[in-house]
Parts: structure tokens; C-alpha cells; sequence
């Protein structure tokens, strides 16, 4: 705990623009919520990752909310800059995708047979989730370092960041991959998919590490080029990956290069091939992209964090 002197809440936990931020996503959050469980409604596999995703994310802002006024994180053995912007950036990735997933798969033009309030209901819930969406991001640009600042937290950095979206995309590959994908056919995507496994627990750890704020483990060589090994060696990887899982899912004498008309809507592997296939690239240009910037990338890591932002 704090043994100086001084109120015990934090006031730039409200009097702040992160904490303005902050307020706005508990606000959005909370209408949202609300709105669904009232009226606008939600179902299937879609609606309950949507709902899921809300939840989770008005969740945890509370939860970093009541620590940052209360400064009770003083308690914890975390870096907590690092967990928060961690936090915001998921949260913001979640959002991003509920905003998406939400209209595309529940808001009609037309009015349905209740009436038009479950329409308008939902079309307020998708205006909500995208002000969540923008106070979410705010956060991430007001904790994001800036250029020719100290690098004290490494997940404010870009490298840091694109650490938070890897790991997202490689979730949407694993959900298409468990979405009968068929993978297990030839040993070539069974190795594909062991890049996939083993690039998203390197950045994992390096991501637990960061928040941990235990940097200093890595006795072998400096932190910064610890990450720099470990990206160099996921862009190797799914450089690979990126070019046998076409190879393997669409040329003629393994698979289909066009989608069967038998294949139902939804329930077609060879729609998970191509999700696959698509974010298999994104996460190449990813770790090449965190690579590139790692270079530049200079960190003073410290056991645990003693100040906090806000």
C-alpha cells in the first residue's frame, strides 16, 4: 500500500481523460447490457459471443476502475501500466468485433413481426457498442508512448499492442480451425497448425512476462532482443504456415480452389480454410510489422512499476 500521506481515492482516477475514458466505457458498457437484456435480445452462437464480449469488457473496466480509485494495485505484483493497456487494447478488439458481428447478424432495415422497438433497440445497441468501441481505443492512444519518450512499459509500446492483436487473431484461426477445417487430413496442416499453437504461447509469455513485470527473468540476453529473437522466429514460422495452408486446402490435388455448392451455409470446411487462410497472412504482416518496429525499440524494464499513469 501507499505509506505516504495524502487521500486514500485517486482523484485523476475520475478528474483525467483516461478517466473520462474509463467512465464512458463503464457507461456504454452498461447501456448495452442493458438494452440487449431488455429488448434488443440475442441468440445463437453469434449473439452469445457478442453478449459475452460485452460482459467481459464492462467486467474487467470495473475492476480496473475500483483499483486505480481505490489504489489498491499498490497490493499487487503486477505492472500495472502494462495490465491496463493490455486490457484496453483487448477490450478494444472485442468491441470492434461485437460492432461488427452484431448488426451484420441481428439488425434488419425492415421492422420484424414484434414491431419496430426490438429494431430500434438493437440499432442503439450498435451505436452504443461503437462509442465502447471509440473510448476503448481512446484509452489505448492515451497510454500508447509516444516517440522520443523513456519505454518504461513495453505493451504502450506499438510492439506491445501488436503483441494484444496477434494474440486475437490467432483466437479467430483457432476458431476456425475447431469449425471443421479438416486440418487433420495431412500431416503439412497439422504442422501448420503447431506453428499456430506455439507462435500464440511465445507471445503469450512474453506478454504474461511484461505484465508480471518481471522482465528482468530473462537472464540469457536483454529483454528488447529476447523479443526480437521470439518475433524473428514467429515470422519465420508463419511465413511457413502461411504458404503450405493454401498449398494443402486449395490446389487441386489436395483440395478445392472454388467452394463446393454442396457445402452447407455455415457449417462448410472449406469456409474455415479460408478464414484460416486470411488471417494466416494478417498475422504474418503482424509479427513482420512488430519485427521491424522491435528494432527501434529501446526498454528500461523494472521488476514492478512504482507510479502509475493515473
Amino acid at each position: 500500500m501507499d505509506t505516504q500521506g495524502g487521500p486514500y481515492l485517486n482523484k485523476r482516477a475520475l478528474c483525467s481523460p483516461l478517466g473520462a475514458a474509463r467512465l464512458c466505457q463503464l457507461a456504454m458498457g452498461c447501456a448495452v447490457i442493458a438494452m440487449v437484456t431488455h429488448s434488443a435480445g440475442y441468440s445463437g452462437s453469434q449473439g452469445v459471443f457478442c453478449m459475452a464480449a460485452w460482459c467481459f469488457c464492462f467486467t474487467m473496466t470495473v475492476v480496473v476502475f475500483f483499483l486505480d480509485a481505490t489504489r489498491l494495485h499498490s497490493c499487487l505484483r503486477i505492472s500495472w501500466d502494462n495490465l491496463t493497456v493490455t486490457c484496453a487494447a483487448f477490450a478494444t478488439l472485442m468491441y470492434v468485433t461485437a460492432s461488427v458481428v452484431y448488426p451484420l447478424f441481428f439488425v434488419r432495415s425492415e421492422c420484424p413481426y414484434a414491431g419496430c422497438d426490438v429494431r430500434n433497440f438493437r440499432i442503439a445497441v450498435t451505436v452504443c457498442s461503437i462509442l465502447g468501441t471509440l473510448a476503448y481505443g481512446a484509452e489505448v492512444a492515451l497510454c500508447r508512448a509516444r516517440p522520443g519518450q523513456v519505454v518504461v512499459g513495453y505493451m504502450s509500446t506499438v510492439s506491445g499492442l501488436l503483441k494484444v492483436v496477434q494474440g486475437f487473431v490467432a483466437c479467430i484461426i483457432f476458431g476456425a480451425l475447431a469449425n471443421g477445417s479438416e486440418y487433420n487430413r495431412y500431416a503439412a496442416t497439422i504442422f501448420c497448425v503447431a506453428v499456430y499453437a506455439f507462435c500464440f504461447a511465445v507471445t503469450a509469455v512474453v506478454v504474461f512476462i511484461t505484465v508480471c513485470g518481471r522482465t528482468k527473468a530473462v537472464r540469457c540476453m536483454p529483454f528488447d532482443r529476447f523479443v526480437v529473437v521470439c518475433t524473428l522466429l514467429e515470422v519465420l514460422l508463419y511465413l511457413s504456415a502461411s504458404v503450405v495452408w493454401p498449398v494443402f486446402c486449395f490446389d487441386t490435388k489436395y483440395g478445392s480452389p472454388w467452394r463446393p455448392s454442396s457445402c452447407p451455409q455455415g457449417k462448410c470446411p472449406w469456409d474455415s480454410k479460408v478464414v484460416v487462410t486470411v488471417f494466416s497472412f494478417v498475422n504474418f504482416g503482424l509479427y513482420l510489422a512488430d519485427l521491424i518496429y522491435s528494432q527501434r525499440l529501446q526498454f528500461v524494464s523494472s521488476r514492478v512499476p512504482t507510479n502509475s499513469r493515473v
